[in-house]
């Protein structure tokens, strides 16, 4: 009876012993083009075996260093890919950066400051204006939930100043719902204006017509 502590050492155990076994023969081939077919076909039914890999982009990538793995990195066949060494597979992931974020700002997260590099970009016009006021109540939201208190609308437009460094300015507005009368009331004034502008073009346009009217029946009562 064999034991398994007795057997080859499953370098991935996951594809089991019998994938195992047949790397094993692969390398015992002395014909270069037989182990090149036999590594083909050990290729397609590791990706049998593990259907789940077909999902990734470049699973065929990852069966081949899959195949060189179980082979102990002691394969010689035609491979479509390099394979990796030990140094390679051993070596560390570099250690990851986290996002800096503003001193005593913080807990406003990463998103707020890349809401307000998007509302810096944007020019003037009723899209920046709803985005500073989506970037203010999260701001609210997120003052709140981290400091456990309430937070006045004066001190958020004042975070807010620092963090676009002096480039969104709400600190004229007094509260949140301030702003949107200010920005309504712009707007109704351009829409105001518009109006105005449309009615006196139909009144000329109405007067013009009439005078032309009149010019006509003239014309025809002195032809008579």
């Amino acid at each position: 009876m064999e034991y398994n502590t007795q057997k080859t050492q499953l370098h991935l155990p996951e594809y089991g012993r019998i994938i195992q076994q047949l790397v094993e023969r692969c390398q015992e081939l002395s014909d270069r083009e037989e182990r090149n077919e036999m590594a083909m076909a050990i290729i397609d039914f590791m990706g049998q075996r593990n259907p789940q890999l077909r999902d990734e982009e470049n699973y065929k990538h990852k069966l081949w260093d899959h195949l060189f793995i179980l082979a102990n990195h002691d394969l010689d066949v035609d491979s479509p890919y390099p394979f990796p060494t030990k140094e390679q597979l051993s070596e560390k992931p570099k250690r990851m950066e986290y996002p800096k974020l503003q001193g005593d700002f913080k807990f406003y997260g990463k998103s707020i400051l890349q809401l307000i590099d998007k509302a810096i970009e944007l020019e003037q016009g009723d899209e920046k204006e709803a985005l500073i006021e989506v970037i203010a109540n999260n701001m609210k939201k997120s003052y709140n939930v981290y400091n456990k208190e309430h937070v006045t609308d004066d001190v958020i437009f004042r975070h807010l100043k620092e963090l676009s460094e002096n480039r969104l300015d709400l600190t004229g507005i007094d509260s949140l719902e301030k702003s949107k009368i200010y920005y309504s009331t712009n707007n109704n004034r351009s829409n105001n204006n518009n109006n105005r502008n449309s009615n006196n073009n139909r009144n000329n346009n109405q007067s013009n017509n009439k005078r032309r009217h009149n010019n006509n029946n003239s014309n025809f009562k002195n032809r008579k």
